[in-house]
C-alpha cells in the first residue's frame, strides 16, 4: 500500500501534467491509455527475463520486471488522482471491498 508521501509525489505529478497538458477529456484519455503502454513494458520485460525470444535470449532481470510493475502502479495512481479528489481513500475503500470478497466459488 502506498503512504501519504507517495500520494504527495503523485499529486505533484498530476499538477505538473495539468500545467503542461491541461485536463481535457482527451488528456484524461491519454493518461488512461498510458497504462496500456506501461503494461506492455511489463510484458516485454517478462519476455526478456524468461528468454522467451530465442533470437534475443535473456535481456531483462526480475528486477527490471519489478521496476516496470512499479511504473504501472505510479501511472495508475496518477490517473486515479486525476479522476478523484482523494485517491488514497478511494484505493483504501476498493482494497477493503476486495478483502471482503469470498474466496470460494
Amino acid at each position: 500500500m502506498t503512504t501519504p508521501d507517495h500520494w504527495s509525489t503523485i499529486r505533484t505529478l498530476v499538477a505538473w501534467l495539468d500545467e503542461q497538458n491541461g485536463r481535457s477529456q482527451q488528456e484524461m484519455s491519454l493518461r488512461l491509455l498510458k497504462l496500456t503502454e506501461e503494461a506492455g513494458e511489463v510484458a516485454q520485460a517478462w519476455i526478456g527475463a524468461t528468454g522467451q525470444n530465442p533470437r534475443k535470449g535473456v535481456t531483462h532481470s526480475e528486477a527490471d520486471v519489478a521496476d516496470e510493475l512499479c511504473d504501472v502502479i505510479v501511472t495508475a495512481s496518477v490517473a486515479l488522482a486525476s479522476l478523484v479528489d482523494d485517491p488514497g481513500a478511494h484505493l483504501d475503500g476498493k482494497v477493503a471491498r476486495i478483502a471482503d470478497r469470498p474466496r470460494t466459488p
